[in-house]
């Protein structure tokens, strides 16, 4: 009798593990299209990856970011993104381009770098 609820127990544990149930997988985090990146961003706190999707999601995001800016630092440099000071929060950004590519389907299967960026220089460009 008490086997049969270790057996039980054990089961449920095992469905209720990270990777066997939600809405995000680990090979979501390859994020070979913008959707990948869209799901990993928008995942329900409730989904057992949601803590690593959204880390995931921000690091990802400003990574791209401080990239470019590094790469276009310096008297001959020529950056396209121009965020305003005082900076908006992360999270204001994010929702901002949720809603951007959400209302530009198109983008749906390109690299997610290609779709952020042209949501940065479209909402932050930098003035001539």
């Amino acid at each position: 009798m008490m086997r049969g609820k270790w057996i039980i127990l054990a089961f449920i544990a095992l469905l209720c593990a990270p990777g066997w149930a939600g809405a995000v997988s680990e090979d979501d985090f390859d994020l070979d299209t913008t959707e990948d990146l869209i799901e990993l961003c928008t995942v329900p706190t409730s989904d057992p990856l949601s803590g690593e999707a959204v880390s995931f999601c921000y690091g990802f995001l400003v990574g791209a970011y401080h990239y470019h800016m590094a790469e276009n630092a310096g008297p001959s440099g020529s950056p396209m993104v121009c965020i305003p000071d005082p900076r908006p929060p992360r999270a204001m950004v994010l929702k901002m381009f949720v809603d951007y590519a959400k209302k530009h389907p198109e983008y749906t299967n390109e690299e997610p770098v290609e779709t952020w960026f042209r949501f940065l220089i479209e909402k932050f460009p930098c003035k001539p």
